[in-house]
């Protein structure tokens, strides 16, 4: 008699993910910046708006190493196929600059 192998759609392999409203919604971070220790790495996601000094961290992420090679595999798998639909994506070296003043002039106190 062959062992029974259990496969992906095995309900004991399944994972419930609840996503509520406000976690869906998202939140828009145009900077990331990576650190790490030797258990865990941390990843901070950065809204940085034109024409004001100061950023804000919009939402942290702590993993284990294990994890982030998981998910590095799994963002160069989704680049891979995104590329493959729409087009390789254009990439510069320079960080974005943003004016001081973009978007208008700048409020005086």
């Amino acid at each position: 008699m062959a062992d029974k192998k259990e496969s992906p759609q095995d309900p004991q392999n399944q994972i419930n993910i609840e996503l509520t409203e406000e976690i869906a919604e998202g939140v828009y971070a145009n900077l990331a910046m990576i650190a790490h220790s030797n258990s865990e790495f941390v990843i901070d996601f950065i809204r940085l708006m034109p024409g004001v000094p100061k950023a804000k961290v919009k939402s942290r992420v702590v993993i284990t190493p294990e994890h982030a090679k998981r998910l590095l595999a799994a963002l160069k798998d989704n680049i891979a196929k995104y590329e493959a639909t729409f087009g390789s994506i254009k990439q510069t070296d320079d960080m974005p600059r943003f004016p001081m003043n973009f978007g208008g002039t700048m409020g005086e106190a």
